[in-house]
C-alpha cells in the first residue's frame, strides 16, 4: 500500500488521498526527533508555551474549515465537530494555564540541614498514536500535555482521517522548531514500526487489542506507556429515577457521533419497574433525529466511519436477534442513504451470551437489560472486561455513593453531570487501559520523576 486513500463515508466518494510513509521515512522522523528534544527541553515551560499558543491560534483561525474535514472524512455531524474543535481548544489552553502548578518541584522533605524535591522531567521522544473517531480532540488529549511538558512526539493519526492527520501537521510544524512534532502516515504496520522504533514513552488511544500487542513490544524494552482503550460502560437506571429530567443525557451518551465513542453508554441496565417507561422515552426521541449527511446542518446522526464498521455492527446485531433479543427500533440501514449509515437501535431480552453484550459495541446499538436489585445492577454493570466510564441515575445520595464505590471504571457520573472536565483525569479500570490524561494526572503520566536531595 503506499497512499491512503480518504473515502467519505456519507456516500462512499474517495475525497483525497496521503502518502504512507516508508520505513525509511519513520525512521528518520525518530532520528530527527531525537536531534530536536534537548533544545524543545531547553526552553523551558513557558517558552514552549509561547510557541505552542501560537499552535493553537491557527487552529482556532482554522476551525470551521477543519471542522467541515472532520465531517466529510470521518462522519461526525457538522455541529458535533464544531463541538469537537471547540472542546479540544479548550483542553490545549487548560494544559497552558496549570502547566507550571503541576510540574513544578515538589518539597517532600526538609529540615535545618536537607532539602529534598521531587521534579518532573520529559522522557524524550514520545511515539503518539491516535484514533478517528475524535479527530481534534484525540490529537490534543495525546500530544497537548506531551509537548508542553517537553517532550518532542512523533505522530500518527488513523488511517481513516488521512487529510485531517495532513491538516494538523501542515498547521503544528511550521510553528515549531524542526523534529518536534513530526508525523507519520499509515496503518497498523506503519504504527507498529513507529512503537518498535527509538522511541522513550509510548501513548495511544484505541482498541484493547492493538494495546495488548503495544504492552507486548514495550515491556521488554521498559518503553513507559499511556493507553486509553476501549469501553463498555454501563447506565444504571434506579426506581427513583425522572426519565423524563435524564432521557436526553441517556440518548446522547449512546448516540452522539453515532455511538462512535470510547466512553459511550453501551449497556443501560434499568430497574424492572421503569423498563417500559425508558422504552417509551427513548424509542420517541429517535423519531425526532434526522440521519444524513454529515456536512449538512440539519443533521442529528451520520453514517458510521466506513463500511467495515457498518458490517462489523451488523454482525453483532444480527447475533443478539439469532440469541433471542427483540428489536425495538431501529435495526437496520435506513432506506433512500447510500452511505456507512444504521439507524439509531433499542435492544432488549439481551442476554450475557450475546455480542453486543460481551464486546464494544462501536455505532448507534443500546442493548437493555432489566434488573431487580442493587446488587443485581452492580453485578451487571461489572461484567464486562472494561472499566472506563459508568452512568448511574438516581435521586438517592447515599444510594449513587454506595453504588459509585462498587462499580469497576476509572470514572463514575450521576443523572446529569458529566464526569468530562478538564480538571479531572480521564481513563479507566481493566482493560480500558493504564495511566490517565488531563490536569496534573495526565501531566505526570507523560514526565518521570527525578529525587534531588541537597545540602541547605
Amino acid at each position: 500500500m503506499n497512499e491512503l486513500v480518504s473515502i467519505n463515508p456519507s456516500n462512499y466518494q474517495p475525497i483525497g488521498k496521503v502518502k504512507v510513509s516508508t520505513p525509511e521515512e519513520v525512521a528518520g522522523k525518530v532520528e530527527a526527533a531525537h536531534k530536536a528534544k534537548k533544545a524543545w527541553r531547553a526552553l523551558g515551560i513557558d517558552g514552549r508555551i509561547e510557541l505552542l499558543r501560537k499552535v493553537v491560534a491557527k487552529f482556532e483561525q482554522d476551525k470551521d474549515r477543519l471542522a467541515k474535514l472532520v465531517a466529510q472524512e470521518m462522519g461526525m455531524p457538522i455541529k458535533e465537530a464544531r463541538d469537537d474543535l471547540a472542546s479540544g481548544l479548550e483542553y490545549f489552553n487548560s494544559y497552558f494555564d496549570k502547566a507550571n502548578d503541576y510540574l513544578k518541584p515538589e518539597l517532600t522533605f526538609e529540615n535545618d540541614k536537607e532539602l529534598h524535591e521531587v521534579y518532573h522531567e520529559p522522557y524524550g521522544v514520545a511515539a503518539v498514536i491516535v484514533p478517528w473517531n475524535f479527530p481534534f480532540s484525540n490529537f490534543v488529549w495525546q500530544c497537548g500535555q506531551n509537548l508542553v511538558a517537553g517532550n518532542v512526539v512523533v505522530f500518527k493519526h488513523s488511517e481513516e482521517t488521512p487529510l485531517f492527520g495532513k491538516a494538523i501537521e501542515e498547521i503544528v510544524a511550521p510553528e515549531l522548531p524542526k523534529g518536534v512534532f513530526e508525523e507519520v502516515y499509515g496503518d497498523g504496520a506503519v504504527g507498529e514500526m513507529l512503537v518498535k522504533g527509538d522511541v522513550n514513552l509510548i501513548c495511544f488511544t484505541g482498541s484493547a487489542k492493538t494495546g495488548a500487542k503495544i504492552n507486548e513490544a514495550s515491556s521488554s524494552r521498559f518503553i513507559p506507556t499511556v493507553m486509553e482503550l476501549g469501553g463498555s460502560a454501563p447506565g444504571i437506571i434506579f426506581e427513583d429515577t425522572d426519565i423524563e429530567a435524564i432521557k436526553e443525557t441517556v440518548f446522547t451518551n449512546r448516540f452522539l457521533n453515532c455511538g462512535q465513542m470510547c466512553d459511550a453508554l453501551k449497556r443501560l441496565i434499568v430497574h424492572e419497574n421503569k423498563v417500559e417507561e425508558v422504552i417509551a422515552k427513548l424509542t420517541k426521541l429517535t423519531t425526532t433525529k434526522k440521519i444524513g449527511d454529515a456536512s449538512s446542518e440539519q443533521t442529528d446522526i451520520g453514517p458510521l466511519v466506513a463500511k467495515r464498521q457498518l458490517d462489523l455492527l451488523e454482525g453483532q446485531v444480527s447475533d443478539a436477534v439469532q440469541k433471542g433479543a427483540k428489536v425495538v427500533v431501529g435495526g437496520k440501514r435506513p432506506e433512500g442513504l447510500n452511505g456507512a449509515y444504521y439507524e439509531p437501535t433499542l435492544l432488549t431480552g439481551v442476554t450475557r451470551k450475546m455480542r453486543v453484550w460481551q464486546e464494544e459495541v462501536f455505532g448507534p446499538v443500546l442493548p437493555v437489560v432489566a434488573f431487580g436489585t442493587e446488587e443485581e445492577a452492580i453485578s451487571l454493570a461489572n461484567d464486562t472486561p472494561y472499566g472506563l466510564g459508568t452512568y448511574v441515575f438516581t435521586q438517592n445520595k447515599e444510594q449513587f455513593a454506595r453504588v459509585a464505590e462498587q462499580l469497576e471504571s476509572g470514572m463514575v457520573s450521576q443523572n446529569n453531570v458529566s464526569y468530562l472536565n478538564v480538571c479531572n483525569p480521564f481513563g479507566g479500570y481493566k482493560m480500558s487501559g493504564g495511566g490517565r490524561e488531563h490536569a496534573q494526572f495526565g501531566f505526570h503520566e507523560v514526565t518521570q520523576i527525578k529525587v534531588i536531595a541537597r545540602e541547605k
